[in-house]
């Protein structure tokens, strides 16, 4: 008899503890931090028929967004395929990531207006931003905050950068000024600060210039991160080459951009 009793108490308590077992799981996966917040989707767009530099940047910026995407939790989904560049598809996410190319199509294009006229976010990379008599995108042009590609410097170099504001999201956690590895930096005209839309994060410090050999940037305002605050955009002159990840420090601004972007986008 007293057998019996032990052996009932300790069937009892055996399923108290795997009824406390799955409380704790459903705890888990339903309570904390990382499942209680909403996640968010990305779709970066690119080409491999480019400039081979510009090809070797896709190359990086696609594994340094999966690990990161891994890490934060949000959905991070490429494709070379701009025919997706279509409302059924882009419905479904929340930020656009253009990393070394853009729409040539007007159908795309108009598709694109119309999602950020939305509220959909924006994250372009170097050559997504290149733009000149030939584009033929005035839309464009204004979202940019009005700047045409005026020159570049050449060969790639690495630069000291100013980060003009420490407070915003994006480049909180950068110092004042900063090493940025060797990049093909552009400058526009007009400067896009002189747009009272845009908020420029960092520019490329004076003490560069003259800066290349072939073809040099002699001076004037290079900005080279900055958002249009009439959208949920951002742009990076970062792009060119296989150096552009090799700063952890600079990889914390990018992956602040992207979750930024998508945070504001939920």
């Amino acid at each position: 008899m007293g057998i019996k009793k032990i052996t009932s108490a300790c069937y009892a308590e055996r399923a108290g503890a795997r009824k406390r077992l799955l409380f704790s799981t459903i705890f888990l996966l339903f309570c904390s931090p990382v499942f209680a917040q909403s996640t968010f989707k990305v779709l970066a767009f690119y080409s491999n028929t480019v400039e081979r530099d510009h090809v070797v940047f896709k190359r990086d910026a696609l594994k340094y967004f999966a690990r990161l995407a891994e890490k934060k939790h949000f959905t991070f989904d490429s494709t070379t395929h701009w025919s997706d560049m279509n409302e059924e598809k882009l419905r479904d996410y929340q930020v656009v990531m253009w990393i070394n190319d853009f729409p040539q199509n007007p159908a795309q294009r108009a598709v694109f207006e119309k999602y950020m006229e939305s509220g959909g976010g924006w994250l372009g990379f170097h050559v997504a931003a290149y733009n000149d008599r030939y584009t033929k995108w005035p839309w464009y042009l204004a979202f940019l905050g009005g700047g045409v590609f005026h020159m570049n410097n050449w060969p790639p170099l690495p630069v000291q950068l100013i980060v003009d504001n420490r407070k915003h999201p994006v480049t909180h956690r950068m110092p004042a000024v900063y090493r940025a590895p060797a990049n093909e930096w552009y400058t526009w005209e007009p400067s896009p600060r002189l747009n009272k839309d845009v908020t420029v994060l960092v520019t490329l410090d004076p003490v560069n210039y003259p800066l290349g050999i072939k073809d040099q940037i002699r001076g004037g305002d290079t900005p080279v991160v900055w958002t249009n605050n009439k959208y949920n955009m951002l742009y990076m002159n970062m792009g060119h080459g296989s150096h552009i990840f090799t700063s952890d420090l600079q990889n914390k601004m990018f992956g602040d951009a992207i979750l930024w972007l998508g945070r504001k986008n939920k």
